[in-house]
C-alpha cells in the first residue's frame, strides 16, 4: 500500500462535473493498493496518517496531529502510485492490486478512519477524477 499525503488548507474531488468530496484543513490522501496488501496494512497506514504530527503549533514547530487541528481527510484512490517506469516509456501497473480487491481495501481504509472518529470525504473508486487542492507548506510525504 502506498500513500502520497499532502497537508492542505482545502481540497476537493470532482467526477463528471460534480463535487464528490471536499474538505478544509486536513490531508489529501492519494491511496494506492498493491498486490498482496491486507486489512492490517490499511489499519497500520491509517493509524500513521491519523497520528502523524505535521501541523504547526503556536511556536511554528511541526508538532500537531490531525486531531489537534480538527482536520479532515479526503481519500482518493490512485492505482498509478504503482506505476513501474523502469523499462521503456510506457508505465506498467503489474504491481497494482486487482480492481475488486483494491476497491475493497480502499473502502476498508476509509471506513476504518471513520470508525476512529475522523471526518472522511472520498472520490469515486475507478472514476476519472479531477482533484483540486491548496497544499499547505507545501508539505507532502510518502508512506508505504
Amino acid at each position: 500500500m502506498r500513500i502520497v499525503l499532502q497537508r492542505v488548507t482545502s481540497a476537493s474531488v470532482t467526477v463528471a462535473g460534480e463535487v464528490t468530496g471536499s474538505i478544509g484543513t486536513g490531508y489529501l490522501v492519494l491511496l494506492g493498493v498493491g498486490q498482496g496488501d491486507t486489512e492490517e496494512d490499511c489499519r497500520r497506514l491509517a493509524d500513521k496518517v491519523m497520528n502523524l504530527r505535521i501541523f504547526s503549533d503556536e511556536n511554528d514547530k511541526i508538532n500537531l496531529s490531525l486531531a489537534d487541528v480538527d482536520g479532515s481527510l479526503l481519500v482518493v484512490s490512485q492505482f498509478t502510485l504503482y506505476a513501474d517506469c523502469r523499462k521503456g516509456n510506457r508505465p506498467n501497473f503489474i504491481q497494482a492490486g486487482k480492481p475488486d480487491e483494491a476497491e475493497r481495501l480502499y473502502n476498508y481504509f476509509t471506513d476504518y478512519c471513520r470508525s476512529k472518529g475522523k471526518h472522511v470525504e472520498t472520490g469515486i473508486f475507478g472514476a476519472d477524477m479531477k482533484v483540486s487542492l491548496v497544499n499547505d507548506g507545501p508539505f507532502t510525504v510518502v508512506l508505504e
